[in-house]
């Protein structure tokens, strides 16, 4: 087995990831996916190619118990800087 792709720990599974299409999820119903460029120890990330998706809950009486519609924005981005203090999930590509 290469040493190199042992994973041990947390970072070591990010580190694999590099140059890789990753799925992050943000806080406030935000999710991205694209490709991993750079990492730092709080987890701000460098991704390109990024495409982003927000979910939208507009409540009819201020409630959250079902009613009211919830609405999907997209965009897309070059490049992207993400603060880490976001982040609540990186997942790496699906290795099969």
């Amino acid at each position: 087995m290469d040493p190199s792709s042992t994973i041990q720990e947390p970072f070591d599974l990010i580190r694999l990831s590099l140059s890789e299409r990753v799925f992050v999820k943000l806080r406030g119903d935000r999710e991205l996916v694209g490709v991993l460029h750079a990492y730092d120890g709080h987890m701000n990330l460098i991704l390109s190619n990024v495409e982003e998706t927000v979910m939208i809950v507009d409540s009819v009486d201020g409630s959250y118990e079902g009613h009211g519609t919830v609405k999907v924005a997209k965009r897309k981005m070059d490049m992207l800087f993400v603060r880490g203090d976001g982040v609540i999930l990186v997942s790496p590509p699906s290795r099969t």
